[in-house]
């Protein structure tokens, strides 16, 4: 019987021709893996960058929300008011029936001067805190005690410059100033039902102006919340007259009352007065100013004689 020839041996199925078919078949279902992590890893990033973005739009969107415009520029204001409870900052100091405040507000009105006689008193800050003014944002004259702000300090003018004022100022300047205090102080107590006899005109009573320039002193930060009446133990009413325009003259700068839920703001307007009590019911701050400059003169009140001051007179 003649010998069987065999053929050569089978590969077993462990062979590297199998692990090769198998590797490359691994590696094809690996890349589309791959490609679908690095998918959902983009994904993910671009819903993050998303949420953050829809986040911050979001808060932007509340602070917008939250300020109500008071007063605006643009309109003309006969008068409005806003009755608040009051604080009980008044309860500290000694009460003067029918004058400390019982009925507590803000008001805002345009009718008290004209925009011709605001561009007269602008004038005469111009004049006065062209003798000085203050390295930082924020200057000051006060014509009653005679400051005015100087680089970082302060100066009486009137010890200061001596008889050059009377080349600056003039007779019908200080005149004009005391005729529109009498009308602010009338307007302040027909709003609140007082009589005007029983308000005094108290200190600081003063003319500002504030620009962009950084600040240099304490006294240039003029944005911070504060409460008068506790700045200032002698003001029961606070005044402003605005001497230039939001939006026109100056960017930023508006007055806002600061209230939880809603602050309110009033937009500087030329011949503008707002009034309010000067407690804690009305914290209030002012926005920095942006560009351009912005005038006004504030006008404090007490019911307390002690506290009084008397008008400015040129001598």
């Amino acid at each position: 019987m003649a010998p069987q020839r065999r053929g050569p041996p089978r590969v077993p199925e462990g062979s590297s021709a199998a692990e090769r078919r198998r590797a490359n078949s691994t590696k094809k279902d690996r890349l589309p893996q791959e490609a679908q992590r690095t998918w959902l890893r983009t994904v993910a990033l671009g819903v993050g960058l998303s949420l953050i973005t829809f986040l911050l739009w979001s808060s932007l969107r509340i602070d917008d929300d939250v300020a109500e415009v008071l007063a605006r520029r643009g309109e003309i204001l006969e008068g409005k008011f806003i009755e608040v409870p009051c604080s009980e900052d008044y309860d500290g100091h000694r009460r003067f029936e029918g004058c400390t405040p019982r009925k507590c507000g803000r008001g805002v009105t345009d009718m008290v001067i004209t925009r011709e006689e605001a561009e007269q008193i602008r004038r005469i800050a111009e004049k006065g805190l062209s003798l000085g003014g203050s390295d930082g944002g924020a200057s000051i004259l006060d014509l009653h005690s005679g400051a005015l702000s100087v680089g970082k300090h302060f100066v009486n003018l009137y010890r200061y410059f001596g008889d050059k004022i009377q080349n600056i100022f003039s007779e019908e300047d200080f005149q004009l100033y005391r005729d529109v205090r009498q009308k602010v102080q009338l307007t302040i107590a027909k709003a609140f039902g007082i009589s005007a006899s029983l308000l005094y005109l108290t200190k600081p009573t003063f003319f500002s102006r504030i620009n962009s320039t950084e600040a240099q002193t304490a006294h240039d930060e003029y944005w911070h919340a504060h409460v008068d009446k506790v700045t200032y133990g002698s003001f029961d009413y606070t005044s402003l007259l605005y001497l230039s325009d939001y939006s026109e003259d100056f960017g930023g700068g508006r007055f806002v009352f600061m209230e939880e839920g809603s602050n309110k703001t009033v937009e500087p307007r030329a011949g503008r007065v707002s009034f309010f009590t000067s407690g804690s019911e009305n914290l209030h701050r002012v926005e920095k100013v942006l560009w351009g400059t912005r005038y006004a003169i504030t006008i404090a009140f007490t019911c307390n004689p002690d506290h009084g001051i008397e008008d400015p007179v040129l001598t």
